[in-house]
């Protein structure tokens, strides 16, 4: 059963009728675009960046063994936190471009931002995938967009943990900047809810193992989709459309 955002049935056949992106039916074809350009380009450098910032987050935490010889020969250390600002940074800017998006794109795009907790029919369809992930489903539930555990997912794991990286990161950096900066102008108040400058440190530091995990389970999430829902998931984030394969 093919499904649109809205949970709506959109097509009993898919090699006679497919859902396209806005929920409409049209007729002959199994291939339906999604995700526009800049939803797609934003998606990979955030991706991107998200590595980076974990990897030399880590090492930051965690510093590498110190080397013999003056300092003034070594900077491997400068290196990683000028590598992890900038990637910041990147995050930052590609992040409220996506947030631009999603107030001109197509509803796909606004999908991450919301959850529709007031619906009845989407509690019982989140309690499907789980049991569908839980391997207690025969049979997967086909979407346009995200799945609603997906969205769920989205929403909580993207959007609410990057702002909140984002938030912390910038509050943090502000320290090097000074109280006449930008960043601390805009961030500054994250040491109104933690005065204690190491809470910020531990908090963002949580915070990236947070999203290491879900970088895991979106990534496995989107592996096992692709193989065994009969609906292309990575691939679709690369051309933006979204093949059903069959209707079993």
């Amino acid at each position: 059963m093919l499904k649109s955002v809205e949970g709506e049935l959109a097509a009993p056949d898919l090699e006679a009728i497919a859902a396209d992106a806005h929920g409409e039916r049209a007729v002959g074809r199994t291939t339906v675009y999604v995700y526009e350009a800049p939803v797609r380009i934003c998606h990979w450098v955030n991706a991107l960046a998200i590595v980076v910032l974990m990897v030399t987050g880590y090492l930051i935490a965690s510093p590498l063994p110190a080397v013999g010889g003056e300092a003034s020969d070594h900077f491997g250390m400068g290196y990683i936190r000028f590598t992890h600002f900038a990637a910041g940074q990147v995050l930052a800017v590609f992040f409220l471009a996506r947030i631009f998006w999603a107030f001109i794109g197509n509803h796909h795009a606004r999908q991450i931002f919301y959850v529709p907790v007031h619906r009845k029919q989407f509690w019982k369809e989140v309690l499907h995938e789980v049991r569908w992930y839980a391997f207690l489903e025969r049979d997967p539930k086909m979407y346009v967009g995200h799945n609603p555990l997906a969205q769920i997912a989205m929403f909580t794991g993207f959007t609410l943990f990057v702002a909140f990286m984002i938030c912390t990161g910038f509050a943090l950096y502000s320290e090097g900047t000074g109280i006449d900066s930008w960043q601390h102008a805009l961030f500054g108040w994250v040491f109104a809810i933690w005065p204690n400058s190491q809470d910020v440190h531990t908090w963002h530091h949580l915070g990236m193992w947070a999203l290491v995990a879900f970088v895991i389970v979106h990534v496995y999430a989107a592996i096992r989709e692709d193989i065994m829902s009969r609906q292309s998931i990575i691939s679709s984030m690369v051309s933006g459309e979204r093949q059903f394969r069959d209707e079993a």
